[in-house]
């Protein structure tokens, strides 16, 4: 079959782009595409042309293709990241050659402890050898061939590091175990012990080998819940987009094909597809995610939109300004990666003594065989060899591998009994040195969903009443916090009428007639224009503004019946929480994309007195780079993608473990005992 190679009907899979004849097809080969590649699994890593990959611990390191850092050998990523660009090809293959590896070592230590111990062998001297040679070989040189490719890779480029140790000290000590063992006459007397044996060190070798494995798949582990993090971000922007032709016929389209000036079409309970400006239509838009406010905006034309936010139960038309790279979205997505690759400069010093300490190691060894055969007593030349890969394996960072690890399970299991989620060790490390705390308003110290606040009832008309005719008005309506009303009746149980004659004025509010009364809800321009005096509810009304909420009238028959204010609740433990910290001696800030009104308010109920307001999300990883830069080292507690920047920028993010995104159910659960639990991760 012949395809159009203009077609849209496209998918990209492990770097290979298909095309396709129609959308059956399509979703008929996303749902399982090894069945369709001629029945070879396609597990190629993708390679999208253009795309740069670079080390995550050494961002200096930039080239065109998948392979290893040339400094430290760990495996290249993505520069910048991608939703599709993602292969856990490594962790498997580290997680298989730890188990068979592990389960191979056992034994082989069990048998070397039982002799250290002082039990009888229940093999022959000579047997024992051959099976602890058959049990190391596969463990050294199949489990540990990723590090001898290192270690040889380090060498060939003249940049020694960890793996250079741990190939050379495996290495050597399998070797001449492996010699003692096949070929045991070729040794001098100066080699055997009292009892003419030689001593083997294949146990050595494969605990060696096996910690290291257990080393790198926590680190992989590590590397693929971040690259999820940012992938999650990514997501957020859907795949295709509607695109309307200039004859009017609308065609859902990938992404990736939408150019600028091109009009597309946002349906309701939609993600934006792309940055861009409304042309027709009139809806509500979450944008939580970007400026923190909880309460949706309403769009209509002429106004602007980014991509991945929410839009509510309006249709709008509009067009793409911004595509790729250049959305808000990406730009975010880029900044936290960018970030998250930045290096301390304690790990710059660890990087200059890693640079000596590998020749170090190796001159240390050469220096020891030599003084033992030398000055060794008998038999020095065995004495002297095996000091010499005593060195070497002392030297080879297997602690890293077993002392690291453990701290962190400790760490992290004491953590989860107080509700604390650690990402990793360092985090634990530089949490202790924070002075300066950075606090989101919205998700993190308010619940980040609008409810209703209060009720104020004029005389002749009770709270009940209301509530229930501005949820009968409200029900109709797409205004953005109809809906915090029109739940907040049902909560009461009220019963709730009918409206006729509905009429939203944009700006203003909603009418109606509700069981043969005129309705009128909004602000106080809907009220002046009805003729309606609100008397006394104004001073309330300005009372709940300077709260940080918002306030609508109530009209009934052209009269005043009451005022409803609506607002997004402080967390119940927010303020404990807060005045524990102060006495902690930590600086408290408020960084929030929210007006400054509704901030001061709510910082004023909190007695924080330091508010950055109004700020954009790359604005605000401007002003924790700000605070640092006065020596400070900061903590940036928040929730949501707007927050994700700063998060990464800070000495320590702590991510709040609920929030708007988790309302939205885009976050996975996790048990907890109240409501302010975070996950503290440190910038890596």
């Amino acid at each position: 079959m012949e395809v159009d190679a203009g077609t849209d009907l496209r998918h990209a899979h492990n770097g290979h782009e298909h095309l396709f004849c129609g959308p059956h097809c399509r979703d008929k080969f996303k749902t399982d595409p090894e069945r369709y590649l001629d029945g070879k699994k396609d597990d190629t890593p993708a390679t999208p042309a253009g795309v740069k990959y670079t080390c995550p611990m050494h961002p200096e390191i930039i080239q065109g293709g998948p392979g290893t850092c040339p400094i430290c050998g760990m495996t290249l990523e993505p520069a910048v990241p991608s939703a599709e660009l993602h292969d856990d090809g490594e962790l498997a293959d580290m997680k298989r050659r730890f188990g068979v590896s592990l389960a191979l070592t056992l034994p082989l230590f069990a048998v070397e402890m039982a002799g250290m111990g002082g039990m009888r062998p229940w093999l022959a001297p000579r047997a024992m050898a051959w099976a602890q040679l058959v049990l190391a070989t596969p463990v050294v040189l199949w489990g540990g061939l990723p590090f001898f490719e290192r270690g040889w890779a380090s060498i060939t480029r003249r940049s020694l590091n960890m793996f250079t140790l741990i190939a050379l000290g495996t290495g050597a000590a399998y070797l001449y175990s492996l010699a003692a063992t096949a070929a045991p006459g070729m040794f001098p007397a100066s080699f055997r012990d009292p009892h003419g044996g030689l001593p083997l060190y294949f146990e050595a070798a494969s605990v060696i080998t096996v910690l290291v494995l257990l080393g790198q798949v926590l680190e992989l582990r590590a590397r693929r819940r971040t690259g999820e993090a940012i992938r999650s971000l990514l997501n957020l922007a859907p795949k295709t987009a509607r695109r309307l032709a200039e004859g009017g016929e609308e065609k859902d389209v990938p992404l990736e094909s939408v150019h600028v000036g091109d009009r597309l079409r946002v349906r309701p309970g939609e993600n934006v597809p792309l940055d861009g400006e409304v042309l027709e239509g009139r809806s509500s838009v979450d944008e939580s995610m970007i400026s923190g406010e909880p309460i949706p905006v309403a769009k209509e034309a002429g106004a602007k939109v980014v991509g991945g936010t929410i839009n509510g139960t309006g249709t709008f038309i509009m067009r793409a300004e911004r595509v790729g790279a250049a959305t808000l979205l990406a730009r975010i997505v880029a900044m936290v990666a960018s970030a998250q690759r930045s290096r301390a400069p304690i790990q710059r010093l660890a990087d200059a003594v890693a640079g000596w300490f590998v020749p170090a190691v190796l001159l240390v060894s050469l220096l020891t065989f030599g003084a033992w055969t030398w000055l060794g007593p008998e038999p020095r030349l065995a004495h002297a060899l095996v000091n010499a890969v005593a060195v070497l394996i002392i030297a080879c960072p297997c602690a890293l591998g077993l002392a690291t690890p453990m701290s962190i399970m400790v760490g992290m299991g004491r953590g989860a009994q107080a509700g604390v989620l650690f990402r990793d060790a360092e985090a634990l490390e530089r949490l202790e040195k924070v002075d300066t705390l950075v606090l989101d308003k919205t998700g993190t110290l308010t619940m980040g969903r609008p409810e209703l606040s209060s009720i104020a009832a004029e005389p002749g008309f009770s709270e009940d009443e209301v509530l229930a005719f501005a949820a009968a008005v409200e029900r109709g309506s797409e205004h953005p916090l109809a809906a915090a009303i029109v739940a907040a009746a049902s909560q009461r149980k009220l019963r709730v009428a009918d409206t006729s004659q509905f009429e939203s004025l944009t700006g203003k509010g909603v009418v109606g007639r509700v069981e043969g009364r005129t309705v009128a809800f909004g602000n106080a321009t809907l009220m002046k224009e009805k003729g309606v005096d609100v008397g006394r509810l104004a001073a309330a009304a300005e009372a709940q503004r300077a709260e940080g909420r918002t306030a609508m009238f109530l009209a009934v028959d052209d009269k005043a019946a009451g005022l409803i204010a609506v607002g997004d609740p402080i967390r119940a433990d927010a303020a404990k929480t807060l005045a524990d910290l102060r006495a902690d001696g930590l600086r408290l800030v408020m960084l929030t994309g929210d007006n400054r009104t509704t901030a001061e308010a709510v910082a004023r109920q909190l007695g924080i007195t330091e508010v950055i307001s109004e700020v954009l999300p790359e604005h605000k990883k401007e002003a924790i780079e700000k605070l640092q830069g006065e020596g400070r080292v900061v903590a940036m507690a928040g929730d949501g993608v707007n927050d994700a920047p700063a998060l990464a920028q800070a000495d320590v993010g702590v991510a709040m473990g609920t929030g708007t995104e988790e309302d939205r159910g885009r976050q996975r659960a996790r048990p907890r005992r109240s409501s302010m639990r975070f996950n503290a991760s440190a910038q890596a």
